[in-house]
């Protein structure tokens, strides 16, 4: 129903008196119509842009890191001396996209992630202002938790860092220390199990 002041007016009543005048109905169709585009084009997304995968990829590997250079392509190199193909997302093209809109795309459809959990940062509770920890990168803790619930927790591993606090909500997970030397066949086990054809007479 319609409000006016001391009338109410029905909705049909509406409708009915601007077929009395088409030149009206047709304007506030056309209205209608132009509102709708306008929003499907600018707010809906484009699943011509971000398609849902059909499978996993098979090869691709996506590297979640934060300053630890030498980590990171130590761990790139390790994947590839096992011919699979590591995604590093700051050595693509930006092709004018946002970051989000980046990392969307070129997560689309890895097979696994591997979150380098290295000591980037410190930080504490505000009750433990003092004793402050190393912790990964925030971008690092927020992308491991989207690969989780993106590929599930079979196709994500974490490898830590020395002394560098584990997500509380990550607790209880096992991971792989990087200070160890059998990290990589370690790693290489978590793959093979994630369906990836590992050679594991490659792993030095």
């Amino acid at each position: 129903m319609l409000f006016l002041p001391n009338i109410f007016v029905s909705p049909l009543d509406v409708l009915h008196q601007q077929l009395q005048q088409p030149s009206l109905f047709y304007f506030h169709l056309e209205s209608f119509l132009r509102s709708i585009k306008y929003e499907i084009e600018n707010f809906w997304e484009d699943e011509k842009e971000h398609p849902k995968p059909t499978k996993f990829s098979n090869n691709k590997i996506f590297i979640i890191h934060g300053h630890d250079e030498g980590t990171k392509e130590k761990v790139a190199r390790f994947l590839m001396q096992m011919n699979l193909d590591p995604i590093i997302l700051h050595e693509k093209p930006n092709e004018g996209k946002t970051i989000i809109e980046k990392f969307e795309k070129h997560s689309l459809d890895v097979g696994f992630a591997i979150a380098l959990l290295t000591p980037d940062d410190v930080g504490n509770s505000r009750v433990n202002e003092k004793n402050l920890t190393y912790r990964a990168r925030q971008n690092v803790i927020l992308e491991l938790g989207y690969f989780i619930g993106k590929l599930g927790r079979k196709r994500v591993c974490a490898l830590l860092g020395k002394d560098v606090e584990i997500p509380s909500d990550y607790s209880g997970i096992l991971y792989i220390p990087l200070e160890e030397e059998t990290w990589k066949f370690n790693l290489a086990k978590e793959l093979k199990n994630a369906g990836f054809k590992i050679d594991m007479n490659k792993v030095i």
